[in-house]
Order: C-alpha cells, then structure tokens, then sequence
C-alpha cells in the first residue's frame, strides 16, 4: 500500500510517518483485503492538531475519518480509531449480504458546475433567475449498487453521492437526511 503523509503548514517528522504506516497498516491489514493507497493529512487549528486520512479500496470505495486533539500523535490515534470503526462497519456489511465484488468499480465522467448569482444587485427577481457559472470540474461517477453507494456514503464524510445503478444503468443519488436516515432518488421509479 502507498502512503501520502504530510502537514499544512507544519513539518510531520520520521518517527510520525513511521507511526502513522503501521498503526494504519495494522487497521487495514485487518479489515480490507486489497488497499491501494492511503492519504494523511495533519494540520494545527490554534492549539489543537487535526488529522485526516483517506483510504481507496481496490473496490473503488474510499473510507475518511477526521480526529482532533492537543497534541499530534492523540490526533492519529482518534482518526484511527474512527477509520477502524468504518472499515469494521464495512468487513461486516459484505459478510452479511455474501456480496464480493470480483470487478473493480466502473466510473464514468461528467461535469460538474457550481452556480452563483450575479453581483448585479439592481433587480433583485433577475438575479436569482440568472446564476453564471463560477467552476466547472470533472467529477466521477461510480458505477455501483445501491447497498454499495450507502456503503460509500457511510464510509466517506460526504452528505450525498450520485451513482449509475448497476441494475438498471440510470443514475441515482442517495443522500443523508437531517433525521440520520438514507435517502434514496431514483428517477425511473418516478412514472
């Protein structure tokens, strides 16, 4: 597995990175059969260190976790401890639904745009109805079950994913409600 370990805006030290390889090494090794490679990142907010790694599976799953505390090794540990709860929570899901992925996860590209409204402030109805596009980015879109994109959702820090179905090869998206639940939108489903 490779690791990408660094600080922002502090120096991360050899006894650290040597820390950090095994610790999660040891995590993964435990619950994830084929890992390809992890990202951690430790930054300083004031007088707390933060922590933040990302694991991509070889199933084309990431797993995130964040910790936080007063001094830099606390920090790992508290980010570890969230991502052995994650890859645990994960070993188990596929154990319980028999489901193993022989195939690497298919993605497909698209555009991604963020909208803003103009600055113009004269007409305040003209400026909602016309937003220009402030970034456009490529973004992937992973082909997937729907049990895998709640998988995904609960492994990563994010609030929704789009995804093509496996199923039926449309595009879906889930997303957390503010209740705690999942919610899915599944537009073919709609007529």
């Amino acid at each position: 597995m490779r690791y990408q370990i660094s600080g922002k805006q502090i120096d991360i030290g050899e006894a650290l990175q040597t820390h950090v390889k095994a610790e999660l090494g040891e995590v993964v090794e435990k619950y994830a059969q084929r890992p390809t490679d992890a990202v951690v990142v430790f930054s300083r907010s004031a007088h707390e260190f933060h922590c933040e790694a990302t694991i991509h599976l070889s199933t084309g799953l990431n797993a995130a976790a964040k910790g936080h505390a007063t001094e830099i090794y606390a920090a790992f540990e508290a980010c570890r401890e969230k991502m052995d709860k994650q890859l645990r929570r994960y070993k188990r899901r596929l154990r319980e639904h028999h489901h193993e992925r022989i195939a690497p996860v298919e993605f497909g590209a698209s555009s991604s745009y963020i909208l803003a409204a103009s600055e113009d402030t004269e007409d305040a109805e003209s400026a909602t109805l016309q937003p220009i596009v402030i970034a456009e980015m490529e973004t992937k879109i992973p082909s997937i079950t729907v049990g895998e994109a709640v998988m995904q959702l609960e492994l990563g820090s994010q609030r929704m994913l789009v995804f093509r179905n496996e199923g039926h090869g449309g595009v879906n998206v889930v997303y957390r409600r503010d209740d705690g639940n999942i919610g899915w939108i599944d537009p073919r489903n709609s007529k």
